[in-house]
């Protein structure tokens, strides 16, 4: 039987009926342009709020914009970024960390499950100091990582630490923010400026809001003119209001750490059910809301031939599972009873792909 939902990515879901409300309200009537509405002032005044503390707030359509720009801030062109391997900035930007901050050079660290180590930071800064070399000027990390897992409060003040010893910035790519904070369930302070964090690209597009993230300079200094790098930049939208007003629903009575808790426990439950199917182990911790799983190819290919849509990016058989603020239960419980048939019967699969293989033949 088809499947019309998927664990592809938490971008493939709708709006949300809160940023939905927002929208419609917004859409009455007219409101000054390019950020001067009461829509954009109020979602930026929430963000405040719940940061518990004075900072600079700019809108922005997307994470890459939010990303590249925010690190565009901190360097020169002859500076670097130091990331983990497998980080957005790196892998999913297209270079626009490298474009939009004239050539400065991205330097990758290994570490476990998706995390950067201060020990690793800190042989990275050391390799070379010589003036032959980009200079090390900042550090990014990814809140939820691009593995499933989270920084703890510790982890990243062990970071801040090493970045304070060697004078680097510290930007955190917060796509999945709000999910990091519902599975550690701290408040966002803990994990943003009380350890040191100078900028974090903000996202709910992935919690249900349409479009647009917010970059939050909590170290004034480098939000200097930065609107004039979001106008060059081609991020400065005319009808603000329309990428604002979804914040404000979401964040004013906690709607945005709601739908992260309920993606986590869908993924929990995935996790937990995956777990109990003989032969298949998960490859990283279930701390947000992806389960990255190692599976079979006739399984992955069956799972696909039944509807069943998600990305596999880590190696030929590592699947990447994610759960939405609209997963329900019966998405999981559906793909958890599927993927057991299809283990459970592996004659069967073999003789799919002997017919799969006689007809390309």
């Amino acid at each position: 039987m088809k499947r019309t939902r998927n664990f592809a990515s938490d971008n493939n879901s709708g709006i949300c009926p809160e940023a939905w409300s927002a929208l419609e309200e917004a859409n009455k009537g007219h409101e000054l342009g390019y950020g001067d509405d009461r829509w954009t002032k109020k979602a930026a005044n929430l963000i405040r709020d719940v940061f518990e503390t004075k900072c600079e707030v700019f809108f922005v359509f997307n994470g890459t914009a939010a990303n590249s720009l925010s690190l565009a801030s901190t360097c020169q062109s002859y500076h670097s970024i130091l990331c983990h391997e497998n980080s957005h900035v790196e892998n999913d930007e297209c270079g626009a960390p490298e474009f939009f901050s004239n050539g400065t050079k991205v330097q990758l660290l290994k570490g476990k499950d998706g995390r950067i180590t201060p020990e690793g930071i800190e042989e990275s800064v050391l390799r070379r100091t010589d003036l032959h070399f980009p200079k090390p000027r900042a550090i990014t990390v990814t809140q939820a990582t691009e593995l499933g897992t989270v920084y703890t409060p510790i982890q990243l003040k062990a970071i801040s630490k090493v970045a304070r010893k060697y004078h680097l910035k510290i930007h955190m790519d917060g796509a999945r923010f709000a999910n990091a904070i519902a599975q550690l369930g701290v408040s966002p302070k803990d994990i943003t400026w009380k350890v040191g964090v100078d900028i974090l690209s903000f996202g709910c597009t992935k919690n249900g809001a349409p479009v647009g993230d917010a970059v939050v300079f909590f170290n004034h200094d480098l939000a200097k003119e930065f609107e004039w790098r979001c106008k060059q930049a081609g991020q400065l939208a005319s009808k603000m209001r329309y990428i604002a007003a979804p914040w404000v629903n979401l964040l004013c009575d906690g709607a945005w750490l709601r739908h992260a808790d309920h993606a986590n426990k869908m993924a929990a439950r995935l996790a937990k059910g995956i777990k109990m199917i003989k032969g298949i182990k998960l490859l990283y911790p279930r701390q947000s809301n992806g389960v990255f799983v190692d599976l079979p190819i006739p399984v992955i290919e069956a799972l696909h031939d039944r509807g069943w849509h998600f990305y596999t990016f880590i190696g030929d058989t590592g699947a990447r599972l994610m759960c939405s603020w609209d997963t329900t239960l019966k998405d999981v419980d559906d793909f958890v009873a599927d993927l057991n048939e299809l283990v459970s019967n592996p004659k069967k699969l073999a003789s799919k792909t002997k017919r799969k293989k006689r007809k390309n033949h």
